[in-house]
């Protein structure tokens, strides 16, 4: 039963994510709303990232954050986004479907070099580390399709641009 929870809970969300990246206008990749904001590009390139360390939850016992660099070049088009996002949400599900509860209650860690930064279940490491890091960076997302004036999806409901039509 908390298999089934997770795997609804995970496929929802990557299916909104891709509602989301869908909307990527290429013209403004590199637009940003602030000089501290990631660009348009860079946060769905961020997405995609996200998206890896989820795989990593089910690949590895632990993610040391120092060993993979800091920034990844921002891809530049839209179809390059959404393909390196639907291989990579392939390779999730196959992850899933393939663990078992006691996978799901094993031990995972986050780390940076001898920094622990949390110690979880892997269950509890792919809602907080994973699925609910990608909401806020997909909200983040929405902000930007907003102050562009690209219609939003709804992800949860209708949003405003859905009542619009």
């Amino acid at each position: 039963m908390v298999k089934q929870l997770i795997v609804g809970d995970a496929l929802h969300e990557l299916a909104n994510t891709r509602r989301i990246l869908e909307r990527l206008p290429e013209e403004h990749l590199t637009w940003k709303p602030h000089e501290k904001s990631m660009t348009l590009g860079g946060l769905a390139t961020h997405l995609i990232n996200l998206l890896n360390w989820q795989i990593a939850i089910f690949q590895y016992s632990e993610f040391d954050l120092s060993t993979v660099p800091q920034r990844r070049e921002a891809l530049d088009k839209r179809a390059d986004v959404l393909e390196e996002f639907d291989a990579n949400v392939g390779k999730f599900e196959k992850l899933l479907a393939e663990c078992d509860e006691n996978t799901l209650g094993e031990e995972w860690t986050l780390r940076n070099g001898d920094h622990i930064i949390l110690r979880q279940p892997r269950a509890i490491a792919l809602r907080t580390f994973g699925l609910s890091h990608m909401v806020h960076h997909r909200a983040q997302l929405g902000v930007y399709l907003r102050l562009l004036d690209i219609p939003v999806p709804g992800l949860y409901g209708p949003s405003a641009d859905d009542k619009a039509q």
